[in-house]
């Protein structure tokens, strides 16, 4: 069931590639005419969602992609010359790279990738499995892409998988709904991230303290 998907006792929300050069205006999206304004509208619900699952006491990982070249392989940069992407994105210690308005606690963790999917980092699933992590609740950056990527490899390696559509966009709004349609008929539950907030806020499960007030 759902409840048993989003419980916090062995779920863990990824905040995938939630970063300026995937979000903000002037980032590498943006730079190569991505819709990063239909991507920007789904960031409030995507905090509420990290604020809300770090009251229920979940546990949140953020995921940052990190392409320096020297990440890059031969197949990865054929595929950037083919399409004609070669400005670089995402490079190590860059304004790109930065997480975009929603950015991690000191004692959450963060998993770099290099690739689409982050399981291709094996910290990350070693990371869940000492956490006793079980589910998922992936949200972020494309959901075409780095998101479905990251689900899929999840799945296969035995974690259920569910995106939260509201909290996940892709360059091209079509490719986002078909990848909707594609995981929920292949890999795991597709939700809203109310449905989500609503198990959480019913659950005995829940962190017993009052809701704490953003700050910007």
């Amino acid at each position: 069931t759902l409840e048993q998907k989003v419980s916090p006792a062995h779920a863990a929300l990824l905040v995938i590639d939630v970063q300026n050069d995937f979000v903000a205006d002037g980032g590498f999206f943006d730079q190569v005419g991505a819709d990063v304004k239909t991507i920007q509208k789904v960031i409030p619900a995507l905090a509420e969602l990290v604020d809300r699952a770090r009251e229920a006491g979940g546990l949140v990982v953020f995921i940052q992609a990190i392409y320096d070249r020297q990440y890059l392989s031969a197949p990865m940069r054929e595929r950037d010359l083919r399409v004609g992407r070669r400005m670089p994105r995402c490079l190590t210690g860059s304004w790109g790279a930065d997480f975009h308005v929603i950015a991690p606690r000191p004692n959450e963790p963060v998993v770099i990738k290099h690739r689409y999917s982050a399981f291709t980092n094996p910290e990350l699933d070693d990371l869940l499995k000492r956490r006793g992590i079980r589910s998922l609740l992936l949200a972020g950056v494309a959901t075409d892409t780095c998101v479905e990527s990251t689900g899929r490899d999840a799945y296969f390696i035995d974690y259920y998988v569910t995106l939260v559509a509201d909290c996940c966009a892709g360059a091209i709004e079509r490719d986002h709904r078909v990848a909707l349609e594609r995981f929920e008929r292949d890999y795991g539950t597709v939700v809203n991230s109310a449905d989500v907030i609503e198990v959480w806020e019913r659950s005995d499960t829940r962190a017993m303290r009052p809701r704490a007030a953003r700050t910007s």
